[in-house]
């Protein structure tokens, strides 16, 4: 009986798993799927360890995703496996070994278990046969829901990419907006509508990427691309026109996004249960301010309008970033996004990487 009650925790343990990960739509944790992530990312992680160069780095992350989604299904699969052959253990003849024999079939829907007599019985293998089906299609049918979650979110990406470069960063972002191809006329005008999109991008992964967290590791298809990154960088973006020009600023589209992004970032990371320590003015935030001069540089070279001198747009500008900064820093460095300006630590021999830039042209005037 004690071999029973193991089996049937076994069996709801892995039931509950299934239905909190796939069918309801909100984040539920489990040990086992938080198992299966751990497991596979650290198994990632001793493969890269001689691996310094990031192109490698990426080359061999990029199957991490699907690796997780299909160890999440044989793990459930499996936890099934041992449960109800736990639970027919003490119906039938033979022992343990009769046990396994009767429930991989019935299960995997492979062989004929036509000799099993009793009602008991019948009704475990009968459980066994749904549980395997309805895992199996469930997986399946919850693949196109992920894809369609990925493909929007790599829109917004590619758009951002357009108009920032890749990797994104948040002074080269306002840089080329305001340089407008080299057209000679600003676009900061489109700023607002812009940061407007970006506050429902980071809703969007807020519920979609906590709800379904494999997600959150599926990599772009552009080598220097990042979800995160992108975030980041319009987020910095956001802050950097606030301290800088608050008279021109975009304030409420400005301040909507920084909000909506630094819940986004947050958000993640506790669902990756990430360390993240507190916002506090008192600790400041990791960018150094000759970091903060080099953006403000990038900015000046194309003439962007500035209204404050660095030493007083700086104060309000870090007030900004400490709601985000740490969040985005974990969850980059956790999925070894692309090494960009202002993105936090990596690797120790992976070097920043920044934008990747056209032929310099003529400014607006």
């Amino acid at each position: 009986m004690v071999a029973a009650v193991i089996g049937a925790l076994l069996v709801i343990t892995a039931a509950g798993s299934v239905i909190g990960t796939i069918i309801v739509p909100r984040p539920i944790g489990s040990w086992l799927t938080r198992l299966v992530d751990q497991l596979v990312s650290g198994a990632f992680r001793l493969v890269m360890l001689k691996i310094h160069d990031y192109h490698r780095r990426d080359r061999v992350l990029a199957a991490q995703a699907a690796t997780i989604l299909l160890a999440q299904l044989i793990a459930w699969l499996a936890i099934f496996f041992i449960g109800y052959t736990l639970l027919l253990w003490p119906l039938i003849p033979h022992g343990i070994t009769r046990a396994f024999t009767t429930a991989g079939p019935a299960l995997w829907e492979i062989g004929s278990v036509d000799d099993i007599n009793g009602a008991g019985t019948r009704a475990i293998l009968d459980m066994a046969s749904l549980s395997g089906i309805i895992t199996i299609t469930l997986q399946i049918a919850y693949l196109p829901t992920l894809y369609a979650a990925f493909n929007r979110r790599e829109t917004e990406v590619t758009l951002l990419n357009a108009r920032s470069g890749v990797p994104s960063w948040g002074p080269e972002l306002l840089s080329r907006t305001h340089y407008a191809l080299g057209s000679g006329t600003s676009t900061v005008n489109t700023l607002p509508e812009l940061y407007q999109t970006w506050e429902r991008f980071a809703a969007d992964i807020a519920e979609s990427h906590t709800t379904y967290l494999p997600l959150v590791r599926f990599r772009s298809p552009r080598k220097y691309s990042s979800w995160v990154i992108s975030l980041l960088s319009v987020l910095d973006s956001a802050a950097l026109y606030l301290a800088f020009a608050p008279k021109a600023a975009p304030t409420v589209p400005a301040r909507l996004c920084l909000r909506s992004g630094f819940e986004c970032l947050n958000g993640i990371a506790q669902a990756m249960n990430l360390k993240v320590e507190p916002a506090s003015l008192d600790s400041g935030i990791s960018l150094r301010y000759k970091d903060f001069l080099d953006g403000l540089a990038t900015m000046q070279k194309v003439n962007f309008p500035i209204e404050r001198e660095p030493e007083e747009a700086w104060p309000e500008f870090v007030g900004w970033r400490i709601n985000y900064e740490a969040a985005a820093y974990a969850v980059a460095e956790a999925l070894e996004a692309v090494p960009a300006l202002w993105s936090g630590p990596r690797h120790p021999q992976q070097k920043p990487i920044p934008p990747i830039r056209p032929p310099a042209g003529r400014p607006p005037r």
